[in-house]
């Protein structure tokens, strides 16, 4: 591999025109495509599988028309104190504000209090929910307006009018704090190289592959059914791992640069093994967001392999774009060691006294006290991940926005009228097509569910027009994130289970609770299999990379304690509210059901690219005949400063991304600049070479019947050595 991407990196450099044509070609294409698509509405959510979503899919077959995916509003009135809800003026205003909603032409139906009995018993509470024929991100301005405006009017009348449902919801954003994150990574670029000219191609070929990446996203939003999550967390793992993969190329270029290469040939060798780095690195990334699929929910899948394609943009570009910018910059480029004008005098590092640099220093310590360094580096991870054992999952809803916000006081007011179950009312669906008699069947689990613990109202049950189905609506006594609310959903079904074995009906549970417990425990159950899947692969492919059975094995747990580390400190600030206020956390709650499975695959895939790079160098020492302890400095002493550099980038990006006004964005923000500090500073600056000290040769065993086997893809660059040993004595015989 080293030897076929050697000859790209010489060819990109000497047909730099042609390569730069066809990058900013893309770019404007994929540009083009976004800005004449259709705009993308809201994502589908589904999951496939579970009780939840089949009761959902039966509803939209047996009561068509009912628009249940449509957005909903509860508009919630209170009367002034010392009245109720029931005096002649207040009620005329809500039935005045009733009217007015009915109006609007996305409107379905518009629920009367007063006729659909939704007054608190003590009459100071009241609610209409209006029913849209359209999804809260579909849904004009102008009829969210019409809803802000008659509250409003509401609001004048003396009422205390508060709206909640996802009718009012916006289009997230990221704020401008993502900029602060590429100021940072460019000012990290410029002092670790010294150069605008070579800190500014990371920072140009990374946003034109981010630029490529988010735009075909946006182009194929509408026919793919892609979020705005979607693209948001493409960007912002393919920002940081594009900056990084064009950091150690170039990086490489000026070293290779300050051993005495041409340009040319140094372009090449850059490529052909930093290139090599990058490569696998990339691969483990793309393998860890494109198994995100197994987990089977379509969301999830449709960010991973998005989030992929922007990676593998990101791989290509640094293979083929960034040695062709090398070739326009010249000698703006300078070798290792020597400064540009922007930061003072060229001088050479030759000229200086020598003098190890911090990465030898620290590795030689390391080596020096090995297993106090390993112990101190795992007890801190595991007190880090203390945390997460109380880690508790659920999906946002109007409880968890900021007090500030209408919907949060839309649901305390229903949660003081009505009990704290009323925000999360589950949706029991009764099919009863195979049953003889289905009123029969109706009436029948109506009376069951009424006789399970913690159920305040069972509504009567409501059939469809063929009289085949009905829905029954209950509310819970707890809230509905809640232990108690989840065991009696499992109680339900558990009654629907004797219920069917007695008149072949089946009794479905749904409803935004049912779905955040379906869809954690469908979480849950797939954890483990992704984890054997992913780290799996991963482990075969750093085998084949490392030529060894102990590095990978020592990466993978190395990946396990820094991504619990990252859960228990996502855990400490979103659940706990610990440094809530300086994260910009308003309201802490559990933490997002999707969070700890797709931080697990981007944090996986993350953690392998500073193995990669790092020991890839040790490795390459190693190979060329250094002794075990030898090789772990060589390796800090050509590649810390780089992935230091690299790991403060990549922090810097994600940490922007913690400005989002999106809860899933905001968290993953910080749950991924956490997880990368973790695993930089601490398990592969600090761990990996006290491992690598206390192993020493055993490092690097490999069964000789597997060394046999497995192919050589010269991630080290031997055969370039091969190759450039036999040029030099091609050219001694010339001239002699």
């Amino acid at each position: 591999m080293a030897t076929f991407l050697y000859k790209l990196g010489r060819l990109s450099f000497r047909r730099r025109h042609f390569v730069a044509l066809i990058w900013v070609a893309l770019l404007t294409l994929a540009g083009v495509g976004a800005a004449s698509a259709p705009a993308a509405g809201n994502s589908s959510f589904s999951i496939p599988g579970t009780e939840a979503q089949k009761a959902f899919d039966l509803l939209e077959q047996r009561f068509p028309g009912t628009s249940a995916d449509g957005a909903t509003a509860r508009v919630v009135f209170k009367a002034p104190s010392g009245e109720k809800m029931t005096d002649p003026g207040n009620k005329a205003t809500v039935q005045d504000t009733v009217k007015e909603l009915s109006d609007g032409s996305e409107v379905v139906r518009v629920t009367d209090p007063y006729q659909a009995k939704a007054v608190s018993k003590d009459g100071t509470i009241a609610y209409a929910q209006v029913s849209y024929k359209v999804s809260g991100m579909e849904l004009d301005d102008s009829a969210k307006d019409a809803l802000k405006d008659s509250a409003q009017d509401a609001r004048k009348a003396g009422l205390t009018v508060e709206i909640g449902g996802d009718a009012l919801q916006a289009v997230p954003h990221t704020g401008s704090s993502e900029v602060i994150g590429i100021a940072v990574a460019a000012v990290v670029l410029v002092i670790t190289f010294g150069s605008l000219v070579a800190a500014g191609l990371p920072l140009l070929t990374a946003l034109i592959g981010v630029g490529i990446g988010v735009s075909a996203i946006t182009g194929l939003a509408s026919a793919l059914d892609l979020g705005t999550t979607t693209s948001t967390l493409a960007m912002m793992i393919g920002l940081a791992v594009g900056i990084d993969y064009a950091l150690f190329i170039v990086s490489r270029y000026r070293a290779e640069l300050a051993e005495g290469r041409e340009r040319e040939e140094a372009a090449g060798r850059a490529v052909g093994t930093a290139g090599s780095a990058v490569v696998f690195a990339g691969l483990t990334v793309v393998i860890a967001l494109v198994g995100l699929s197994v987990v089977n929910i379509p969301m999830l899948t449709k960010m991973g392999i998005a989030a992929a394609g922007t990676v593998a943009i990101a791989v290509l570009i640094a293979l083929t774009m960034v040695p062709a910018l090398l070739g326009y910059a010249g000698r703006k480029v300078k070798p290792m060691g020597e400064k540009g004008k922007f930061l003072g005098r060229a001088k050479k590092e030759q000229d200086r006294p020598a003098k190890p640099n911090l990465g030898t220093r620290w590795a030689s310590f390391v080596v020096r006290r090995p297993l106090a360094v390993l112990l101190l580096g795992v007890i801190g991870l595991g007190a880090a991940a203390v945390p997460a054992t109380s880690l508790e999952l659920g999906l946002p809803d109007d409880g968890s926005q900021p007090t500030s916000t209408t919907q949060r006081r839309a649901y305390d007011l229903l949660s003081e009228g009505f009990g704290p179950g009323f925000n999360g009312p589950l949706m029991v669906v009764v099919d009863a097509k195979n049953s003889d008699d289905p009123k029969a069947v109706f009436t029948e689990t109506g009376d069951e569910i009424k006789g399970l613990k913690d159920v305040v109202t069972v509504t009567p049950a409501q059939p469809n027009k063929a009289g085949d189905t009905a829905t029954i609506t209950v509310v819970p006594g707890s809230k509905p994130s809640s232990v108690t609310t989840e065991n009696l959903v499992h109680g339900i079904r558990d009654a629907g289970a004797d219920i069917k074995a007695d008149t072949d009906a089946n009794v479905l549970v749904t409803g935004s609770t049912a779905m955040n417990i379906d869809v954690s425990e469908k979480l849950n159950d797939a954890l483990v299999p992704y984890l054997v899947l992913v780290v799996g692969l991963a482990f075969l492919l750093l085998i084949v990379v490392f030529r060894s059975i102990l590095v990978p094995l020592k990466a993978a747990l190395g990946f396990l304690l820094s991504v619990m580390a990252a859960l228990g400190a996502v855990v400490a600030v979103f659940q706990w509210g610990w440094l809530s206020g300086l994260m910009g956390v308003e309201q802490t709650g559990p933490v997002m059901s999707m969070m700890p499975i797709f931080m697990v695959g981007v944090v996986f895939g993350l953690a392998m690219d500073y193995e990669v790079f790092l020991v890839t160098r040790m490795r390459e020492a190693y190979v060329h005949g250094e002794k075990p302890a030898q090789a772990v400095v060589t390796g800090f002493r050509h590649g810390a400063r780089v992935v230091t550099a690299a790991a403060v980038i990549m922090m810097a990006v994600f940490a922007g991304f913690i400005g989002s006004s999106e809860s899933m964005v905001k968290m993953i923000g910080f749950g991924l600049a956490i997880a990368v500090f973790f695993d930089a500073f601490i398990v592969r600056m600090a761990i990996v070479p006290a491992v690598l000290a206390l192993l020493g040769r055993k490092a690097w065993w490999l069964p000789k019947w597997l060394d046999r086997a497995l192919p050589n893809v010269d991630v080290e660059g031997e055969g370039l050595r091969t190759r450039t040993d036999r040029g030099d004595e091609d050219r001694e015989l010339v001239r002699a």
